[in-house]
């Protein structure tokens, strides 16, 4: 057994409430290590001499990525302080008692030398998560790209390759109109990238915070969007840039103009006079990715911080929106988010808060800043798994559940599964425009744990080459559309929100088998079972015991195989 692989911390990552009364317990050991874990509990304050409090229960493999298994127990508490152990026994029979960062060969009896969790500090630190949200499938549209309300030639709405100074004239009015296209592709959350005051296509770099662009419309049409998209059912998230502004942005102006004697000199980080901010050269302030005309804001100043806090709470107060997605949001401090996240629930309780962050993201999702991120972590794996085929099945299941092992067990069905966006090489292109490996990553990232984003245009097999040439128009041509593929998706949405048991099911088994390229998950709700195949490479694979349960996905009956990147979702 290897000790340097068993880690527990008696924290809210490794111990905490999913209830009142009830709690999760988390233990880490190196994969295939051990044969059985035991949770050994008492009271702290309640000596044995009064009453015998001591517990045990048994600990369940719930997952394992590629080098940790991930045990874990679910326990009824009705202590003030929980103090704990852990029994260990590996696959040659030896127990050892791992307690408090340290391992004994007895039985621990020592009060000191165990884990401690205090009951009432777990239960103030419960997830409070937007319900509304959960396992919701997103629509991610690029506003200048994705629909105009204007006549615009078709050699210029589908040009190709795009650039960023492209003027397609896309409107909030022409996403308004669009509306029943997203509804029936069976979409519960729009979010749009920046529609703020810019001069650029994409608008991450805003001047104007409390203005819509005119170039896509003005508050009303936001307002008007927001109000039809909730008749529909459907939700409004909005882009929030407060890592960076614009050079215009009226506190930058004033820099400009004013040098060392402005009042908003705090409200960046400005490193020296002149300021250097041609395009090319490295600028002299603190930027986002050393691009110049995106100066960082220094949200430790409490007055850019208040006015960040303002604008987020006016577009909630103003125009009833639904969430924030934050841009760059790993680069601001937890203080700042801490405080957002208070203001913003204060606001609207179950407003949705979304980070964008393309490595893993513990330390902002536990529970007091964001609710959930945009998942690069799933969409590098699909992108090894299906396009680079880098990876097997067994090493891409490992991937997520490292995640899933690592994060609060609330967030299961919050995390937004990407495999494009407006940042990246679109899907298909990456593929050499291979459509069954783009269906493959569909399955995956629609019938997999989590809330879906689809990036506007993947359900037609629109194009796109690495950024900026990812956010060309819509394709709206009927005939340029692949209809079969737009039919594919529709129908998967359809299944994930008929079938609760998708979403909301009990892993009841799951296996690869890499030589095959197989994903096998069985999942139970209740009384009901819903099994997952996916055959992520080419060839034929042949799965005679399924055969004859409906698939879903084809509404007829199994025959028992599957073809080149083909996914199944079966029921009795």
């Amino acid at each position: 057994m290897e000790y340097a692989a068993i880690r527990h911390f008696g924290d809210k990552r490794y111990c905490y409430a999913i209830a009142k009364g009830r709690f999760l317990i988390r233990l880490e050991i190196k994969k295939k290590d051990a044969v059985k874990v035991i949770l050994h509990m008492q009271d702290k304050y309640l000596p044995l001499r009064f009453v015998d409090t001591r517990r045990e229960c048994m600990m369940e493999l719930a997952y394992s990525d590629n080098y940790i298994d991930y045990f874990e127990a679910v326990v009824e508490m009705d202590m003030v302080c929980l103090r704990y152990f852990f029994e260990i026994q590996d696959t040659s029979g030896t127990i050892v008692y791992y307690g408090n960062h340290d391992f004994y060969h007895e039985c621990i009896t020592d009060i000191d030398k165990m884990y401690d969790c205090p009951q009432t500090l777990r239960e103030e630190e419960l997830f409070e998560l937007p319900e509304w949200a959960k396992n919701k499938v997103v629509y991610q549209i690029f506003p200048s790209r994705f629909a105009t309300d204007k006549e615009v030639p078709d050699e210029i709405w589908y040009q190709a390759p795009i650039d960023h100074k492209a003027d397609l004239k896309g409107s909030l009015r022409g996403i308004i109109n669009h509306l029943d296209y997203i509804k029936n592709l069976g979409v519960d959350i729009l979010y749009m990238t920046p529609i703020f005051c810019s001069k650029s296509s994409h608008k991450y770099n805003i001047d104007d915070y409390y203005q819509i662009d005119p170039a896509f419309g003005d508050k009303e049409d936001l307002k008007e969007l927001v109000q039809k998209a909730h008749k529909l059912g459907m939700y409004v998230i909005l882009d929030g840039v407060f890592n960076h502004t614009g050079l215009d942005f009226f506190a930058f102006r004033d820099i400009q103009e004013k040098k060392e004697q402005s009042k908003y000199l705090d409200w960046y980080y400005i490193e020296g006079f002149p300021l250097v901010m041609e395009w090319g050269k490295r600028p002299n302030y603190k930027t986002f990715s050393y691009a110049s005309p995106m100066p960082k804001l220094n949200l430790q100043n409490k007055e850019a911080a208040d006015f960040v806090i303002d604008v987020a709470s006016s577009w909630i107060k103003d125009c009833d929106i639904d969430g924030w997605r934050l841009d760059v949001a790993d680069e601001i401090h937890h203080a700042f988010w801490k405080r957002f996240r208070k203001e913003m629930k204060a606001v609207k309780k179950d407003i949705l808060i979304v980070g964008e962050i393309w490595h893993f993201a513990g330390d902002f999702l536990e529970g007091d800043e964001w609710d959930s991120v945009m998942n690069y972590e799933f969409h590098r794996s699909v992108m090894d798994l299906v396009a680079k085929q880098k990876i097997c099945p067994s090493v891409f299941m490992g991937n997520l559940n490292f995640i899933k092992g690592n994060l609060n067990q609330s967030l299961d069905g919050y995390l937004w599964n990407i495999i494009d966006s407006h940042d990246t090489e679109r899907f298909i292109n990456t593929v050499q425009k291979d459509v069954k490996k783009l269906r493959m990553a569909a399955a995956l990232q629609l019938l997999l744990p989590g809330m879906p984003m689809i990036y506007y245009g993947d359900e037609v097999a629109l194009e796109g080459g690495p950024d900026p040439d990812c956010r060309r128009g819509m394709l709206w041509d009927e005939n340029r559309q692949n209809k079969e593929l737009l039919s594919y998706y529709q129908t998967l949405i359809r299944i994930r929100h008929s079938y609760p048991e998708l979403t909301e099911g009990i892993m009841q088994e799951q296996y690869t088998e890499d030589e095959k390229g197989l994903i096998y998950i069985k999942r139970q709700l209740g009384d009901k079972y819903i099994t997952l195949v996916f055959h992520t490479q080419k060839g034929t694979i042949n799965l005679p015991e399924l055969k004859g349960l409906q698939n879903l996905v084809t509404e007829q009956k199994f025959l028992g195989s599957l073809g080149d990147y083909e996914a199944a979702v079966l029921v009795e």
